[in-house]
């Protein structure tokens, strides 16, 4: 039976939150240019211990920036990259073979997965069906599990990598246990001379890292998880998960679920005990195609748009923070919904639904830099509303 900490115990480990930012996530930040916005998704799913699926070529920090969190928080880290020939062996460790000796099919996972805090998956969808019951279990539950041994794994979070997304449906179930998915790209070429600066401190950093945060505190973080309440933003987001839905992002009951670990997260690394509108933004990162980041933008900065002053005070940054609309994206986003248009027979809900999200790309396009390219789809959209029978 769990004990509910007293409010000067709560309040201590709240202040973790603050000292996770300040002590690991913003020296990171300076330590790799242009990765803030992985970083802080690194520090949502580390507290609220779930996974999270980084999309981008090789060459671009993505193992880098576990190797360092784990090492400024003195954590074990377990990195490996998969082929399509992986066995369960070199994941979770083989066989004890003393113990194989007496007849017992114990696991050796001295430096193996079952003994890391943070993990590091590489080219994640080579995953094949040898590992990947057990890897889901690990993902899922935090177990590991081999023939009779079940194990409860100390693991805090678990980082996959690839440069491209599922294309085999056998993969989906992976796919789908990594909550939160963000890019990872080389930088723009005005910060190549300052990640040439920092990527030469970060080689010559011979010295171990001093740890301010420990696995022990995170872990004493995530226990308040329980106590995150979540009733005052429970309207706006069941309707908010229909909206999504409707457009084609695909929300299962079991994630909605998890997610609000992930806003409860938020809310912590925010001091905060209470969820409020803001937290929302985590949903910006939860899209299964490229294409769907746009939509997630433009969706969900709509809901932050309403919060108050006081929410807005107390909010995590990356709340504050909306990228600038990929062009290409908004056209694939265009270009699927001209395709269920003139496939025709919409029922009236859908064509509602279809004119809000209409609305919200044609509020998207305008922020696009380029002019030809914004008056290309702003151009698309009223030709699409047109169709739907509404005057642009």
């Amino acid at each position: 039976m769990s004990v509910v900490p007293s409010s000067e115990e709560t309040g201590e480990i709240l202040s973790l939150g603050e000292k996770l930012r300040e002590n690991v996530l913003e020296p990171m930040k300076r330590a790799f240019v242009g990765k803030d916005e992985i970083i802080d998704l690194l520090g949502i799913c580390l507290v609220a211990r779930e996974n999270l699926f980084i999309l981008g070529p090789p060459g671009t920090a993505k193992s880098a920036l576990v190797q360092q969190l784990a090492q400024r928080m003195e954590g074990k880290v377990f990195d490996y990259l998969l082929t399509r020939f992986s066995e369960p062996n070199e994941i979770f460790g083989p066989f004890d073979i003393r113990k194989l000796r007496d007849g017992e099919l114990i696991t050796n996972t001295e430096g193996m997965l079952p003994e890391a805090t943070f993990v590091f998956l590489d080219e994640l969808l080579n995953a094949n069906s040898a590992i990947l019951n057990s890897l889901l279990l690990v993902l899922n539950e935090r177990i590991f599990r081999r023939g009779r041994e079940t194990r409860h794994l100390p693991t805090l979070m678990v980082v996959g990598a690839s440069n491209c997304l599922p294309q085999d449906e056998a993969l989906a179930a992976l796919f789908d246990r990594f909550l939160l998915r963000v890019r990872s790209d080389n930088v723009h070429h005005e910060q190549l001379a300052s990640v040439l600066s920092a990527g030469w401190k970060l080689d010559a950093q011979k010295c171990k890292l001093a740890a301010e945060v420990t696995v022990e505190d995170i872990q004493r973080l995530n226990s308040l998880l329980c106590q995150v309440d979540l009733s005052s933003v429970q309207p706006i987001y069941v309707d908010l998960v229909h909206r999504l839905r409707h457009v084609g992002v695909a929300v299962s009951d079991r994630r909605a679920v998890k997610l609000q670990r992930i806003m409860a997260a938020s809310a912590l690394l925010c001091g905060r005990l209470v969820v409020n509108r803001t937290d929302l933004w985590v949903l910006r990162h939860i899209w299964d195609r490229e294409e769907q980041q746009d939509v997630l933008s433009a969706i969900i900065d709509d809901v932050l748009r309403a919060a108050t002053e006081e929410e807005v005070a107390t909010s995590h940054p990356r709340s504050q923070d909306s990228d600038t609309p990929d062009a290409e994206r908004l056209a694939a986003e265009l270009e699927r919904i001209s395709e269920r248009i003139e496939r025709g027979d919409l029922p009236k809900t859908d064509r509602a639904y279809m004119r809000d999200q209409l609305g919200l790309l044609a509020a998207r396009c305008q922020w696009v830099r380029e002019p030809q390219q914004r008056t290309h789809l702003e151009s698309t959209v009223n030709q699409l509303l047109e169709c739907l029978g509404v005057d642009p």
